[in-house]
């Protein structure tokens, strides 16, 4: 007999009889794949859960006690900074990455710290014990109250929890663990749903803080349902290119913190190691007199970082000229080359245009609209930008300069890393305190920005 198969949207959970095209739900296309139907054993319900469920009732707002947030450290100052502060107990964080980038390896560094004052119960369904404990040696990971279960099935690992009680739980990964109640295969849709809310249920009522390691598919967006980020507290991203040894970890969501912080790391024979100047990291091996590139200043969260903007336009062999941007919005840079031809006066819609942003950073504020058009303009013209110049502005459709928020840190920035000239708007909007021995170089738009090239 054919086993009973349902059809699930990937992007929202949704169950769909039939196959379609675009989910009814979430209107999202091409989202709709065939597994298992799942088949839970059926049981009686408890008088417990009756009599629990007839005592709820709702409560006012004035009556509901708050305590601070319980924070703490957890070694890693980078990732400290992107939750927000440190963990917080009782919260569920999602790491998220591709097969290789360094999510276990994160994860088992900071046990080194934790296990100075808490007890951490590292679950792997990839890995042995033996093989855990060999790469935390290899690491220098040392701890008391580091335990380790090499264990998929969810009511073990929930045993083991009760049993154990720690104070920090890690799950690696979310898409090996099952629970025996459902037919549907481990990794699948259910199946890491099912999971994932156990494991809230246990950071939620037991207080424990839970890091689930998740893996990634080739969209890049973490394997299971979309609902899986919308259930956890955090979701973080650690991104980077296998051949570079720089790993950049971002917060997609933070409850308990801003979402567009990032930390900075550098794969190492010794595992991660912290990078706290990522400016200096991303500028380094910039090169010198080279036309098409130019430096701004983004803010990542409350951090300014120094971003290098390159771009590349060439006469295009095509009817239709091509565009491709690493790092920047698609649609943004065509706005920015529209703006360049018809205020700048530069005819750039017969070039090909190839837009790059290095070290893997994506630039999606309009602090960095100046520096890429100063970059386009520098390759069209085939003349490089001053080495000490960087430029910060926001640019309109009539190729006006607009200010940006947190201008004096990002001047600041620019300073320290040895730049002596900046490109900002004529207004500003507020009263800059401008460092000592940094030109300002205000202008209305874009043609008296590129006078300066």
């Amino acid at each position: 007999m054919k086993a009973k198969t349902m059809f699930y949207c990937t992007e929202c959970g949704n169950e769909l009889p039939k196959w379609a095209g675009q989910c009814p739900a979430c209107k999202a296309w091409n989202t709709i794949v065939e597994q298992p139907a799942e088949s839970r054993r059926k049981g009686p319900a408890s008088v417990a859960s009756v009599e629990r469920r007839g005592s709820i009732r709702p409560r006012l707002m004035d009556e509901v006690e708050t305590t601070q947030e319980l924070r703490f450290q957890t070694g890693m100052n980078e990732l400290d900074r992107v939750l927000g502060g440190g963990a917080v107990q009782g919260s569920l964080v999602l790491v998220g990455g591709a097969p290789g980038i360094g999510k276990s390896t994160l994860m088992l560094q900071i046990c080194q710290n934790l296990c100075r004052f808490a007890k951490v119960l590292y679950v792997s369904g990839e890995e042995s014990e033996r093989q855990i404990k060999l790469r935390a040696e290899r690491l220098g990971v040392q701890g008391q109250e580091l335990y380790l279960l090499a264990e998929t099935n969810l009511d073990d690992v929930v045993e083991a929890v009760g049993a154990l009680q720690p104070d920090v739980l890690i799950v690696d990964s979310i898409q090996t663990m099952y629970n025996g109640e459902l037919s549907a295969a481990p990794g699948s849709i259910g199946q890491v749903k099912d999971c994932t809310m156990a494991l809230m249920n246990l950071a939620k009522g037991r207080g424990v803080t839970v890091f689930v390691i998740g893996h990634v598919n080739k969209e890049g967006s973490i394997a299971g349902p979309k609902v899986l980020e919308h259930m956890v507290d955090c979701v973080l991203y650690f991104e980077g290119e296998q051949q570079n040894s720089y790993r950049i970890l971002r917060a997609a969501k933070n409850r308990f913190g801003a979402t567009n912080e990032i930390g900075v790391f550098e794969m190492g024979d010794s595992g991660l190691t912290e990078v706290p100047n990522p400016s200096e990291m991303l500028l380094s091996g910039r090169p010198q007199d080279a036309p098409g590139t130019c430096v701004t200043c983004v803010m990542e969260g409350v951090r300014p970082v120094l971003a290098e903007v390159q771009a590349l336009l060439a006469p295009t062999s095509f009817n239709v000229p091509r565009r491709t941007c690493n790092g920047f919005d698609f649609n943004r840079a065509n706005l920015l080359l529209a703006v360049l031809e018809k205020r700048g006066g530069l005819m750039v819609s017969s070039c090909d245009a190839y837009i790059n942003v290095i070290g893997g950073l994506n630039l999606d504020e309009p602090a960095a609209d100046l520096a890429m058009v100063v970059a386009l303009a520098s390759s069209f013209r085939d003349r490089p930008v001053p080495g000490d110049l960087a430029a910060i502005g926001e640019v309109g459709l009539t190729g006006e300069l607009r200010s940006v928020n947190a201008l004096g840190q990002r001047l600041s920035e620019v300073h320290r890393l040895g730049f002596t000239k900046c490109l900002v708007p004529q207004r500003t909007g507020t009263k800059l305190e401008v460092p000592d021995g940094l030109q300002l170089i205000r202008v209305r738009n874009i043609r008296e920005a590129l006078a300066f090239l």
